[in-house]
């Protein structure tokens, strides 16, 4: 049942169904001043930053993915292939069916041999903790490939929408904290696709969890995949009720940046290229993730997958070089233009 749930997710993702109406990120509306004389050598830009105790060579990660057993096992293989070659981490799928059952879809020990200089992110569902997932479960998780922290993602809306969802999210806080507490490894916290708000950050951080994945509105809609999965009218109309709820992830960058200034932030959720990423670093981000985007790739090859970031590479080093940035630090203060006030601000 769950791997079939899988499945069902994956195709509906492939086939290009999965962007919810009227969801936008919000980076079409920031702009960066334009430096016309950079008296920089693009080539000497340095896109390198630290991620989880690890030198890592561009400022992006793989945000998780899944699929049935078959596909998950191939995505993942090429993944951990693509990123051992471009010195950027990987965050696994949910791994309840590894856990759960025998079926591991590759992410067994052989993941950390294709992958033994990348940080390797092991990833649980929060639900997961109140239908009996805990220390034990959540290390687990972490041993399966040796993993450098462990997520936890966030998905209520999609658990509320969907027929099979877990229902039940009362107490998940303080059970997060008591992971945060107990294991050896770092815990990130990520939506899904509709956001952490700056008040839901701060609670989380205080609790101890190291790094929060935005992950806010602008890329995949999981309610407009389970509309696009449900059995009967009335679960699709529930679903695709929400089709535009969320806050984009540019908003959320800036605000939770601001509101815990000494977390580490990811920003996902409707990163479409290397200029996009380049003003999520500008509003706050550590690093920049992508799947959906990535999946096509993933499935293919893992030259594909170092096609994909290659390209997002040079997009960030040439949005860097044209605001006269010759590092990410100093992309964080690049200038923006201030549409309202018609002028440009060091804000």
């Amino acid at each position: 049942m769950l791997l079939e749930r899988k499945k069902q997710h994956l195709d509906i993702v492939l086939s290009g169904k999965a962007h919810g109406v009227g969801r936008a990120s919000g980076f079409d509306a920031i702009r960066f001043e334009h430096v016309a004389l950079p008296e920089l050598d693009l080539d000497h830009i340095d896109l390198a930053t630290e991620f989880l105790g690890k030198v890592i060579k561009v400022p992006f990660m793989v945000s998780s993915m899944t699929g049935g057993p078959v596909e998950a096992l191939t995505i993942n293989h090429n993944l951990a292939i693509a990123c051992e070659d471009l010195r950027i981490p990987l965050a696994v799928g949910s791994q309840r069916v590894a856990i759960e059952g025998d079926d591991r879809g590759g992410l067994g020990k052989e993941l950390r041999q294709l992958a033994p200089s990348t940080p390797i992110l092991a990833n649980i569902g929060a639900a997961q903790l109140n239908t009996g997932f805990g220390h034990a479960e959540a290390q687990r998780a972490v041993d399966m490939f040796e993993a450098d922290a462990l997520i936890i993602h966030l998905n209520p809306l999609q658990e509320a929408v969907q027929p099979e969802g877990d229902r039940n999210w009362s107490g998940l806080l303080n059970k997060i904290g008591e992971l945060c507490r107990s294991l050896p490894v770092p815990v990130v916290v990520k939506e899904v696709g509709y956001g952490i708000s700056p008040k839901v950050a701060q609670r989380l951080v205080a609790e101890g969890v190291a790094v929060i994945d935005v992950a806010g509105a602008g890329g995949t809609s999981w309610t407009t995949i389970e509309a696009e999965r449900a059995a009967t009218a009335a679960q699709a109309a529930i679903a695709s009720a929400f089709a535009d709820w969320g806050q984009p992830t540019s908003r959320l960058v800036e605000a939770v940046r601001s509101a815990c200034p000494d977390a580490g932030i990811i920003a996902s959720g409707g990163i479409s290229n290397g200029v996009d990423a380049a003003k999520a670093i500008r509003l706050g981000a550590d690093v920049v993730a992508q799947a959906a985007p990535v999946l096509r790739a993933a499935l293919i090859s893992p030259e594909a997958v170092i096609e994909h970031f290659s390209i997002m590479s040079e997009q960030l080093r040439i949005a860097c070089f044209c605001t006269g940035s010759a590092n990410l630090t100093a992309l964080r203060s690049a200038r923006l233009e201030d549409q309202a006030q018609g002028y440009f601000s060091t804000q």
